[in-house]
Order: C-alpha cells, then sequence, then structure tokens
C-alpha cells in the first residue's frame, strides 16, 4: 500500500461492514417483534398476501361471532317457549278434567276456569316479556310481513324462512295443477224411504274411528245422513244427500289427502239395497268399500311442493313455506298470488356480505289470540266468556285448540332446534376451521422462523465482528508508508 489518499481496502471493509449490520438489524427485528415481513421491502409480494389472510381471518371471526349471537338469541326465545309448552300441557289437563260433568261440581268448573284464566295471562306475558336487548322475540317481531294474501285461496300462510332482499320483496305464487279430494263412497238411496220391509246394519270408519248403525225399515236417506253425521266427529267421516247423478248417501272423508279414508261395510241385512254400495257411482256395488282420497298437487313458485292433502309446503335455500289451499279454491288450474315484504330474524353467517351468506327465521307470536287454527280457534276462546270456555262453553272445542297450540309451539321449538344445530352450530364449526387453515396460511407468510433467524443472527454476529475487525486493519494498513519516509 503505497497510496493513503484513497484506502480502497477499507472502503470495502465499511461496505461489508454496512451490509452485515443491515442484515443483523433484520434478524433482531424479527427475532424481537416476531414477523417475518415487518414492512413491504421485506417481501411485497408476501405482505400482498398476508394483508389479504388477514383481512379474511377478520371477516370468518366477525361470522363466528354472529353465528354465536345468533345461538344465543335462538336460546332465549326457546327458554320462552319451554315455558309456554309446559303451560299448555297443564291446559289440557285442565280442560279434560272439566270434561268430566257428571263428576265436578260447577265450583270446580269455574276454579279451573280460574286457574285456565291464569295461565292464558301468563302465556301472554312470556310473549311479551321474552326479548333479547329490548327486542321482543315472541309477540311477532320476527314474523314475517306479507301483503295480497286472499284467504278465501290460501286459508294459512306461514312463513319458515325468507332471504328478502334489502329494500327488495318476494313474489310467492301457488298454482293448483291437481285439486285434493276426500275419501267417497256411496250408497243408492234418495230422500224418501231407504229400505223397505227389512233392517240394514253398516259399519262406517275413518281415521279417527270407527262406529255401527242399524237402521230400520223404512228409514230414509235424510235420517241416514242425521244418524252418521251425528258421529263424524268419532268416525272422521260425514255424510250427505248427493243429487249430482241420482239421489244417493255420500260418505266422505272429513278431510282431504291420501291418508284420509272412508269405509263402509254391510254387516246384516237382507235388503234391496244391502250391496249397492259404490266407491265411484250410485249404482253397482258391493257389500263392502273403503276409499282413500287424493293430495293435491301443487306448485309454488315453480317448485313441485310437498303436499299433504290441502296443505303444500316447499323448502329452499332462500324460501320456506305453508299455505293450505281453501275447500273453495281446491279446483285445477286455480293460481293464488302473494308478496313477502320483510320480517323475520336474520343473521349474517357468512364472511362475504351477501344476501347468500345471511340466514333468516322467522318466529311467530305465540300469544294466546295466535295459537291455534283458523278452523278450531285460538287459546283465547279458553278464557272466561269464550266460546271454549270449560263452564259454559264447548270442551270438545277447547280440547282441539288446545292440542292445535301444543302442536304449533312444538314445531316452532322444533324448527328452532334445528336452526341452531344444522345452521348456527355446523356454520360455527366449519367456519372455525375455516379461521383456523387461514390463520395457519397466513403465519406461513408473514412469521417468523425462530430456528432460522437465531441461525442467521449467529451467522450475522460473527461476520459484523469480522468486518469490524478487518476494517480496523484496514484503517491501519496505510501508517506503513511512514517507514518509507524513514
Amino acid at each position: 500500500m503505497s497510496r493513503i489518499n484513497t484506502n480502497t481496502v477499507s472502503l470495502l471493509a465499511q461496505r461489508t461492514l454496512s451490509q452485515q449490520n443491515a442484515s443483523l438489524n433484520t434478524t433482531l427485528e424479527r427475532l424481537s417483534t416476531g414477523l417475518r415481513i415487518n414492512r413491504g421491502k421485506d417481501d411485497p409480494a408476501g405482505l400482498i398476501a398476508s394483508e389479504s389472510l388477514r383481512s379474511e381471518n377478520a371477516q370468518i371471526q366477525a361470522a363466528i361471532g354472529n353465528a354465536e349471537r345468533a345461538d344465543q338469541v335462538i336460546n332465549i326465545a326457546e327458554g320462552g317457549l319451554t315455558e309456554v309448552s309446559n303451560l299448555l300441557t297443564e291446559l289440557q289437563g285442565l280442560v279434560g278434567q272439566s270434561a268430566n260433568e257428571a263428576g265436578l261440581s260447577l265450583e270446580e268448573k269455574e276454579a279451573n276456569q280460574l286457574q285456565i284464566d291464569s295461565i292464558l295471562q301468563t302465556i301472554d306475558r312470556i310473549a311479551s316479556s321474552t326479548s333479547f336487548q329490548g327486542t321482543k322475540l315472541l309477540n311477532g317481531t320476527y314474523d314475517y310481513t306479507t301483503t295480497g294474501v286472499n284467504s278465501s285461496e290460501l286459508s294459512e300462510v306461514k312463513i319458515d324462512k325468507a332471504k328478502v332482499p334489502s329494500g327488495g320483496n318476494i313474489t310467492v305464487t301457488a298454482n293448483v295443477v291437481t285439486s285434493a279430494q276426500t275419501g267417497q263412497t256411496f250408497l243408492s238411496a234418495g230422500t224418501g224411504n231407504l229400505l223397505s220391509g227389512t233392517s240394514l246394519t253398516i259399519e262406517v270408519a275413518g281415521n279417527k274411528g270407527i262406529q255401527q248403525f242399524t237402521f230400520a225399515s223404512g228409514t230414509t236417506g235424510t235420517e241416514i245422513v242425521a244418524a252418521v253425521n251425528a258421529f263424524k266427529d268419532v268416525t272422521g267421516v260425514s255424510a250427505s244427500i248427493n243429487t249430482a247423478s241420482g239421489a244417493y248417501v255420500q260418505f266422505s272423508s272429513s278431510e282431504f289427502g291420501s291418508s284420509q279414508f272412508a269405509s263402509v261395510s254391510k254387516i246384516a241385512g237382507d235388503g234391496a239395497y244391502d250391496t249397492a254400495i259404490n266407491s265411484a257411482t250410485a249404482t253397482g256395488g258391493s257389500t263392502s268399500v273403503k276409499d282413500a282420497g287424493r293430495d293435491a298437487v301443487v306448485t309454488i313458485n315453480g317448485t313441485a311442493a310437498q303436499v299433504d292433502g290441502t296443505k303444500a309446503s316447499i323448502s329452499t335455500g332462500s324460501l320456506a313455506l305453508t299455505v293450505n289451499v281453501a275447500t273453495a279454491f281446491n279446483s285445477d288450474g286455480n293460481s293464488s298470488s302473494f308478496t313477502i315484504t320483510g320480517g323475520g330474524a336474520t343473521f349474517q353467517l357468512s364472511p362475504t356480505l351477501d344476501l347468500g351468506g345471511k340466514e333468516s327465521i322467522g318466529i311467530e307470536a305465540v300469544t294466546t289470540g295466535r295459537l291455534g287454527s283458523n278452523k278450531n280457534g285460538h287459546l283465547s276462546d279458553l278464557a272466561s266468556g269464550g266460546s271454549a270456555n270449560v263452564v259454559t262453553g264447548s270442551v270438545d272445542s277447547a280440547q282441539s285448540v288446545v292440542t292445535d297450540a301444543i302442536k304449533q309451539v312444538s314445531k316452532l321449538r322444533g324448527r328452532l332446534g334445528s336452526f341452531q344445530t344444522n345452521t348456527v352450530g355446523a356454520t360455527v364449526r366449519a367456519l372455525g376451521v375455516a379461521l383456523e387453515n387461514n390463520a395457519a396460511a397466513e403465519s406461513q407468510i408473514r412469521d417468523t422462523d425462530f430456528a432460522t433467524e437465531t441461525a442467521n443472527l449467529t451467522r450475522s454476529q460473527i461476520l459484523v465482528n469480522a468486518a469490524t475487525n478487518v476494517l480496523s486493519i484496514a484503517n491501519s494498513t496505510p501508517q506503513n508508508v511512514l517507514r518509507l519516509l524513514g
């Protein structure tokens, strides 16, 4: 080294030392923060990927929180419904007890009615007080709202689920492709004498039970109709005079559908009409005929509905509802439409905020004015002064109303339980797996590998020390020039 103005060896050592210090600082930063990527320059592509994954993780965590909140809401509703169900069971016992007329005094019936009134008031109180953060759950707040429902066409509309677009609505169209029928059998007769010179014993059976009738000589068709109809609540079969194609007695199941039937059998008798029992016309005949009804064929918004008699239901990803075709509307080719405008309890259970990521469930009111059915009446009819009170009203009607209410509440509890298990529960589990995998992917890209970085730290420390020593030597080398100056 004979030049001192420019010490190239020192410059080389300085540059190398600077690089080693930068590498050491990077390693120390990664070890202290636990992150491999602390700024964009560390790994631009990795930063983009990891930020996207972190955003997805935040969305998934929010969706899991939403699902858990939905489970809590349903739990509170279920708690209220459990109490309502217990009260309905107690109510059923009081109604049954009150039907024992000969063994119950007026005072006891009145005492039972007081208990019934108290139960009805409690049911209404539970319906109005069961709430989550101030929002009532069982008073119809989360029931769906509709417009355009024609009760003379669709006697009952119950919506379990409807994904209504924000600010929009859903139009529902029910088409009766094929009408429902009752089970029907016929006995040749007019309104005049059915039997001449002999008696006839027949057995009438339906879904509810069986009853035997014996008619004396000279009994008219009108009298047969009256006798059979007196027991229609027992048998599930009603009778009428049909004059459409010749006068005859017609036996029909009380309800529509393939599960309903009407059966008439000759037990005894030798008259001319003994064998005139038929399932299609008033002539010809057999000694015993059983005829089943027919379910209607219905489409709802183009989807073939599951039908029981006249009650049609569909369940798709966006719509689940049940409609009951009114008797007067039960004809081939009829169509009825209505609009779902909103309502329902809607939960965001997906990380993606769109209609597909939302789940909705309807929670109808469980007040005494809503529990029951249009056919048999509602729980409010059991109150003092109501048509089904147990003191002066019909206990038979009361029992039917309570039975309908129990089925209604049980079905609602079943729907809520299914929503919790199959929708909310499955969603939480699936989102948990997604969160785990996303977090693992994000960690793989962004987090520090301590095994690697500790090895890099040792290497960088050695190289920094070596570069420092080399720089010291390089800086002292020009002093050798002094020897030349002697």
